[in-house]
């Protein structure tokens, strides 16, 4: 798929609509519909892909305040293609995740999840990430509830294989998680011993 840049495609969009104008006056509608049609497919396709590519290869290159401002550029993210608009949504939780803003990332990443991938790996990224999230709040019965979603994935990625395999297993030993927490807040004999005082 060609790929345009998002300030050329508003530039050209723009461009196309004036002259399709000037012509309309000057010549007649016919001599402007080619332009006209420019300007309509450019706007359609701004409308239906966003700027998630662009904003997801900054987002490789580390660069996160440009991703942001380049998903910013996407006004209408509910009029992007199913695909599109789930990869929106799980930018803008990586962003607020690295922002450590963990509420706005799972609300995101909830809204993801509610829309149809273009495969079952991408499912299982985001129901890894809820379930994740999930573990860290103590919430082990959402814990649960994500893994027996991931079971029924068909899911090819060996990475995410590997860590479906560690959060069953973080699930198991839940109950030694559980202790491990209350044990680091100090409670209990696992705290620090008193010192004798010297005499």
């Amino acid at each position: 798929m060609m790929k345009i840049n998002i300030y050329l495609r508003f530039a050209l969009i723009a461009a196309s609509f004036v002259v399709g104008l000037i012509l309309t006056f000057v010549y007649g509608f016919w001599y402007a519909l080619p332009f006209y049609l420019v300007s309509i497919v450019l706007l359609v396709g701004y409308f239906l892909l966003g700027t998630v590519q662009s904003a997801s290869e900054m987002m490789q290159m580390q660069q996160v305040d440009e991703a942001e401002a380049r998903l910013a550029l996407t006004k209408f993210p509910n009029l992007l293609y199913p695909a599109n608009k789930a990869y929106y949504y799980m930018l803008q939780a990586n962003i607020a995740i690295m922002r450590k803003d963990t509420k706005k990332a799972e609300g995101l990443l909830k809204k993801a999840s509610e829309i149809e991938m273009p495969s079952e790996n991408e499912t299982a990224v985001v129901q890894l990430q809820l379930a994740n999230m999930a573990a860290q709040k103590g919430a082990w019965p959402e814990v649960n509830k994500r893994i027996q979603t991931i079971k029924k994935l068909t899911i090819s990625e060996p990475m995410i294989k590997e860590q479906v395999t560690h959060l069953e297993k973080a699930y198991r030993n839940r109950g030694n998680v559980r202790l491990a927490q209350r044990m680091g807040a100090g409670g209990g004999q696992g705290g620090k011993r008193r010192r004798p005082k010297v005499r």
